[in-house]
């Protein structure tokens, strides 16, 4: 009766797990359409694997919630082949995850250069944009109080007279307080933008990072219940 009542904790208790990380896989296919908009939205970030990584979430989310799916249906059926199936499956995302990483790692190495390559063009591209463009860029200029790439002095292309920022790069925006104070500490900020965003940016990524390990956590965790309970079947114990 004790392996009995063990074989029953066991087989709900993956349940449980499946089912939690059935909800995992549907938060990671929410959050990469919600990254994808964003970085689809964002002047920054045009470069073409970084826009690739939401997609690649949104993928492995899919692929988990039904993985989940048949993991918690294996459970309840009590069926050695569909909780072996599962296994095998969890397995192989568990690898995808590590390649995944390790391109993570790449891309945070070359954070840097992509989003001082989409400030820079955003730059360019700000006096000829489209209305939507340069809301964007002065949303983001404005919300992380900094100004160009690496100072105001970025901005010297702006107007003819080299001394001109658009407003959003003012310390407290008002119409026109741009105009001839591109090295006015007192009304322009001076500080860039590659900095603030580099630091938004590797504050999600940490995130992203614990989100994965608690994800794998539950991965692992559901491999061993569904060892256990395979064997339990493979014995003949009735865990019903």
């Amino acid at each position: 009766m004790a392996v009995e009542g063990a074989m029953k904790c066991v087989k709900f208790l993956l349940f449980l797990f499946n089912f939690i990380f059935w909800l995992c896989g549907l938060a990671l296919i929410t959050l990469g359409i919600l990254v994808q908009v964003a970085m689809h939205n964002s002047p920054v970030i045009q470069n073409a694997s970084a826009s690739s990584v939401p997609l690649v979430v949104i993928g492995i989310g899919v692929v988990i919630f039904f993985i989940a799916f048949f993991g918690c249906c294996g459970a309840w059926k009590e069926s050695n082949c569909m909780l072996t199936m599962f296994s095998v499956l969890v397995g192989l995302i568990i690898l995808t995850e590590i390649g995944a990483a390790i391109s993570g790692y790449v891309f945070r190495a070359k954070l840097a250069v992509i989003v001082k390559d989409g400030l820079t063009e955003s730059i360019i591209k700000y006096n000829n944009g489209t209305k939507e463009f340069r809301e964007t860029v002065d949303k983001l200029q404005e919300s992380l109080h900094c100004c160009g790439v690496n100072s105001s002095a970025d901005w010297i292309r702006y107007r003819p007279d080299e001394n001109s920022v658009p407003d959003s790069c003012c310390i407290n925006v008002t119409v026109s307080c741009g105009i001839g104070t591109m090295h006015n500490p007192a009304t322009v900020n001076q500080k860039g933008c590659q900095t603030a965003v580099e630091a938004v940016l590797k504050k999600n990524i940490l995130w992203v990072v614990v989100a994965a390990l608690v994800i794998a956590f539950l991965q692992v965790t559901g491999i061993i219940f569904a060892c256990m309970l395979m064997r339990g079947i493979r014995s003949g114990y009735e865990v019903m």
